[in-house]
């Protein structure tokens, strides 16, 4: 289980687009995401008339390592750290649920 999913917000700590804010829009793999905002990149493209693509500048966003990355605590208004935690439930297995580590609260899903 990942500590930082799809549609999570999150707010950059490291390099040019330090304390930006965006919403995961894509998770690549165990490393690498792909946030709204942040990591936009200028991408010169030839025209693809087979595609019916137009030539130009594009902006696009580039993927961002996740040690780069943290989750954003809305209530507390600053980033935080996740942790995992067994929610017991009367005859059924436990399950897992992500958690803050500064308030203890859980994140919601």
């Amino acid at each position: 289980m990942l500590k930082i999913r799809k549609g999570d917000q999150v707010v950059v700590t490291t390099g040019r687009d330090k304390g930006k804010r965006g919403e995961v829009s894509q998770v690549l793999n165990t490393e690498y995401l792909l946030v709204n905002g942040v990591n936009q990149v200028k991408r010169h493209t030839r025209p693809n008339p087979m595609k019916n693509q137009p030539g130009g500048i594009l902006t696009k966003e580039m993927p961002i390592h996740v040690s780069n990355v943290a989750i954003w605590n809305a209530s507390a208004k600053k980033a935080d750290r996740v942790g995992f935690r067994l929610i017991e439930v009367p005859g059924q297995t436990p399950r897992k649920v992500r958690y803050f580590k500064s308030s203890g609260e859980q994140l919601g899903s």
